[in-house]
């Protein structure tokens, strides 16, 4: 039996998860008649009722929303993952590389190189530089569901961002070795061999769970995998990744382009678990809005203006340069940059590594990261809705 403070926090918290998710379904209906999209409109709204506006999402809540942010990342890598089939890659591969890679690094160089002319401390700048180049699929892939548009470049831009946070992860890890040895702190190559072991601990755990489960699965019910066999997989995986500690959402896209690839009796595999991760991601913006801190948009100044302005220029020129070097259309040489623009969780994380790492530029760090992922989140999804709306009217 329940005592009465337990049923008193069990009936807000369920009352706080069915408000949310009643209000968020007005809210993305909202998405569907004006410009903002959803995604933007739901982290604005989780602004509103967060600490930062009327403060009404209770404590029991609160303290739950990582549980809720590695379930909805884990459903979206593993479906980002299933994008990356042979089929879909053999006449975009070249693209794909060319283009993830160049928008990661040239965003990191631009960034790096911009803060330094107005004055950052080389290794501000390099750190910085570094958080610049990861984007944040969970939005990109919200606002690609809600746009309804499948084409070329819809299948490129997904591929695209499944690669990402892979090579944000070296870029950041070259950056702290590189840093680390700049300030005398450490001079070794331990954050390299970290990121290694966390891209490659999680690709091995990824191929590990979906090679069984490529042959297993989709047998129940003949063709399709059905709810709990995909929730079942998919939550096993990321519960062994945090366990290890490699990246959980790499580990979870490896799962589901193994699944994608050699599950041959598959009809789809991935169609029972989106029925269900809508909901997920509902809560998910809301949370997230609510937990954005505001107040540091006030306190960055110069260096977070300089900071988002060259991190746009960066991922602008960087997937240019990639389309031109893998030889893409036009359209994707224009847009794709834009599209890439949201940025979330991923940079806070290794922001907040960083801090650690280097306790002396904390407040720096995770100021301009905090303050630019406020606007890079609800004014990304927008770049993203712009970029996806001009390819569909060319």
């Amino acid at each position: 039996m329940h005592n009465a403070s337990n049923t008193y926090t069990d009936a807000l918290f369920l009352l706080t998860l069915g408000g949310i998710l009643l209000l968020g379904l007005i809210t993305a209906a909202l998405g569907r008649q004006k410009f903002l999209p959803r995604v933007t409109l739901l982290i604005i709204f989780g602004v509103i009722i967060g600490k930062q506006g009327l403060d009404i999402i209770p404590a029991v809540f609160s303290e739950r929303f990582d549980l809720i942010t590695d379930m909805a990342l884990l459903m979206i890598g593993f479906l980002l993952g299933g994008k990356l089939t042979r089929n879909s890659l053999r006449s975009s591969v070249n693209k794909v590389l060319w283009i993830s890679l160049t928008a990661a690094v040239l965003t990191a160089f631009i960034v790096t190189f911009g803060l330094i002319l107005i004055g950052v401390p080389l290794e501000i700048a390099i750190l910085l530089g570094s958080l610049a180049s990861a984007t944040d699929p969970s939005a990109i892939m919200d606002v690609i569901l809600e746009s309804n548009y499948k084409g070329p470049f819809q299948k490129l831009l997904l591929s695209i961002v499944a690669l990402d946070d892979a090579w944000a992860l070296i870029l950041f890890a070259f950056a702290v070795a590189l840093v680390s040895s700049l300030t005398g702190l450490h001079a070794d190559n331990s954050y390299i061999l970290f990121a290694l072991k966390d891209i490659g601990g999680a690709i091995i755990l990824g191929i590990a769970i979906g090679i069984p489960s490529a042959f297993l699965t989709g047998r129940v019910k003949p063709g399709q995998p059905i709810l709990s066999e995909a929730l079942g997989i998919v939550f096993v995986c990321g519960g062994i990744a945090l366990w290890f500690n490699v990246s959980f959402l790499i580990a979870s896209m490896v799962l589901g382009a193994v699944i994608a690839n050699f599950a041959r009796h598959h009809d789809y595999p991935f169609h029972a678990i989106r029925g269900i991760e809508r909901p997920f991601m509902i809560i998910f913006f809301i949370s997230a809005g609510a937990a954005l801190d505001l107040n540091a948009v006030s306190e960055v100044g110069m260096i977070g203006a300089a900071y988002i302005v060259c991190r746009i220029i960066g991922k602008i020129c960087g997937a240019a340069l990639g389309g031109r070097c893998s030889k893409a259309d036009q359209k994707t040489k224009n847009w794709m940059g834009a599209a890439l623009l949201p940025q979330a969780g991923v940079a806070i994380g290794m922001a907040l590594v960083a801090a650690n790492h280097f306790p002396e530029y904390r407040q720096i760090l995770l100021t301009v990261v905090i303050s630019s992922t406020v606007f890079f989140e609800i004014i990304g999804p927008v770049f993203t809705r712009l970029a996806l709306e001009r390819i569909k009217q060319s």
